[in-house]
C-alpha cells in the first residue's frame, strides 16, 4: 500500500494538511493539555471540599446545615442503609482527581460511580452510624467538556482549510495536466488549437517555455527541410555545367576548378549551418577587440569607422559562436560596402547594442525579413559573382538568439544596410 499518493493533487493536499494537523496537535498538547489538567484539578478540589464539609456536618448530626448547603451548591444528598452499585470508577480519567482529593479530606473509604448515560456522578461515603451517605451531582462539576469542543474545532478547522484549499489546488493541477497533454501532442508532431497558458506565474512560464520550444523545433525541422532542398538545387546547377562542359569538350582545367571551389564553398556553408553551435562554456568577452579584429580582416581595403567605448561593460558569452555571428555580419557588410564600413557599440545597464553599417546598395524594406531566412539570396545584392549560400545572416541570427539577443535589419544613414544587434547583459 502506498502511503504517499502519486498524483500532484494528492501530494499537495497532504503537504498542506499534514503541517496544519501537526501544528494543531502541538498546540493542543502543549497549551490545552495543561489547561485541561488545571481545570479538572480545580473542579475536583472544589467538589471534594464541599462533600467533606457536608460529611463533617453529618457526623455532628447537623442535618439542617447539610440540607441548606446541598441546596445552595446543587448536590442531592441521600442516606441509604445499603447500596448495590456496579463497579466503581475510582480510577477513571474523570473520577481519578476527585478520589485523590476526597482521600486527603475524608478519613473514610469513599467510592465514586459515574452514570455516563445520565451524565451524573455519585459519591458514596460511610457515616458514623454505619449507613451510606450518597452525594449526587452533575458530571459538569468534575469534568469539563471543553476538551471535546476543542477537538471538534480542530477537526472543523482542518475541514474548512481542506474545502478552501482544494479548489485552488485542483485549478493548478488542471493547468499542469493541460500542459502535459499539450506536450504529449507536441511531441507527436500534432498541434493543440486554442492552447493558452493558465494557472500561476510559474505554470504559465513553463507553458510559454514549452510553446517556445515547439516553435524552435518547428523552425529547426523547416530549416533542415529547406537545407536539403537548397543542397539539391544549388549543387545541381554547377554539376550540370560541369557535365555539359565535359561532354562538349569545352571544359578547361581552370573552369572546372572554379566550379569545384564554388561547390566546396556551398558544402562548407551547409555543413556549418547543419552543425550549428558546438557546446561552449560562457566566458568574459571583450566586444571592442573582437569587432575591431573582425572588421580589419574583413575589409582591409575599405575605410573602417569604429565608435567603441573605451571601457566596455563586462559581457559573458560563448566566444566562438559570437565571433562566428559577427564575422558573418561584418563580412557581409564589407562585401557590399562601396568605400565605408562603420561599427558602433552602445552599452547600457542591461544590454549591449552593436550596429554594423555600410554604404552599399542595402536591402529593400520588403525583403529585409526574407534576408535572414536560411538559403535565401536576394537578386539585387546576392549572386554567384559575390559568392555566398544565403546562410550568413541566418547563422548569425541563430547565434544571437541563442544568447538571448535580437538582430534587426534597418536602413543606414550611409546609404546601405544597418544591422543592429541587441544582446542582454
Amino acid at each position: 500500500m502506498r502511503l504517499i499518493p502519486r498524483s500532484f493533487l494528492g501530494r499537495t493536499i497532504l503537504m498542506v494538511l499534514i503541517p496544519l494537523i501537526v501544528a494543531l496537535l502541538i498546540v493542543a498538547n502543549s497549551f490545552f493539555g495543561n489547561h485541561w489538567k488545571k481545570v479538572h484539578a480545580t473542579l475536583a478540589r472544589t467538589l471534594a471540599g464541599e462533600v467533606a464539609t457536608m460529611v463533617h456536618f453529618m457526623n455532628q448530626n447537623n442535618t439542617e446545615a447539610v440540607k441548606m448547603l446541598a441546596s445552595d451548591i446543587g448536590i442531592n444528598v441521600s442516606i441509604n442503609e445499603k447500596l448495590n452499585r456496579p463497579k466503581n470508577d475510582n480510577k477513571s480519567r474523570e473520577a481519578g482527581p476527585l478520589v485523590a482529593e476526597l482521600q486527603t479530606r475524608i478519613k473514610q473509604p469513599t467510592n465514586v460511580y459515574i452514570d455516563r448515560g445520565k451524565r451524573l456522578i455519585f459519591i458514596d461515603v460511610p457515616t458514623n452510624d454505619n449507613k451510606i451517605a450518597t452525594f449526587a451531582t452533575s458530571m459538569h462539576r468534575i469534568y469539563s467538556t471543553s476538551a471535546e469542543v476543542f477537538l471538534l474545532w480542530v477537526v472543523g478547522a482542518i475541514l474548512i482549510v481542506s474545502i478552501l484549499v482544494t479548489p485552488f489546488i485542483v485549478f493548478h493541477t488542471r493547468s499542469i495536466r493541460r500542459i502535459a497533454k499539450a506536450a504529449n501532442k507536441f511531441g507527436r508532431g500534432m498541434d493543440v488549437p486554442g492552447f493558452q497558458p493558465s494557472g500561476s506565474l510559474e505554470i504559465r512560464e513553463a507553458a510559454n517555455a514549452m510553446i517556445t520550444m515547439k516553435e524552435r523545433l518547428n523552425r529547426y525541422n523547416k530549416t533542415r527541410t529547406d537545407m536539403l532542398n537548397a543542397v539539391g538545387h544549388d549543387l545541381k546547377t554547377p554539376l550540370t555545367r560541369m557535365r555539359l562542359a565535359v561532354e562538349t569538350d569545352s571544359a578547361s582545367k581552370q573552369d572546372l576548378l572554379h566550379e569545384i571551389d564554388r561547390m566546396s564553398e556551398m558544402v562548407n556553408g551547409y555543413l556549418a549551418f547543419a552543425r550549428g553551435e558546438a557546446p561552449e562554456i560562457e566566458q568574459a568577452v571583450e566586444l571592442p577587440a573582437m569587432l575591431t579584429r573582425i572588421a580589419r580582416n574583413a575589409a582591409p581595403n575599405k575605410k573602417i569607422i569604429l565608435d567603441l567605448p573605451p571601457e566596455p561593460v563586462q559581457f559573458y558569452a560563448r566566444p566562438n559562436a559570437l565571433t562566428s555571428a559577427f564575422t558573418n555580419i561584418i563580412e557581409n557588410a564589407a562585401r557590399f560596402a562601396k568605400k565605408t564600413l562603420k561599427i558602433t557599440e552602445i552599452d547600457s545597464t542591461d544590454s549591449v547594442t552593436v550596429i554594423i553599417e555600410d554604404d552599399g546598395i542595402g536591402i529593400p524594406d520588403d525583403k529585409k525579413e526574407r534576408a535572414m531566412q536560411p538559403f535565401v539570396r536576394l537578386d539585387e545584392s546576392r549572386s554567384e559573382s559575390t559568392g555566398g549560400t544565403g546562410l550568413g545572416l541566418s547563422i548569425a541570427k541563430t547565434a544571437i538568439e541563442n544568447h538571448g539577443g535580437q538582430i534587426f535589419l534597418e536602413n543606414s544613414d550611409l546609404g546601405g544596410l544597418k544591422v543592429r544587434v541587441v544582446l542582454p547583459l
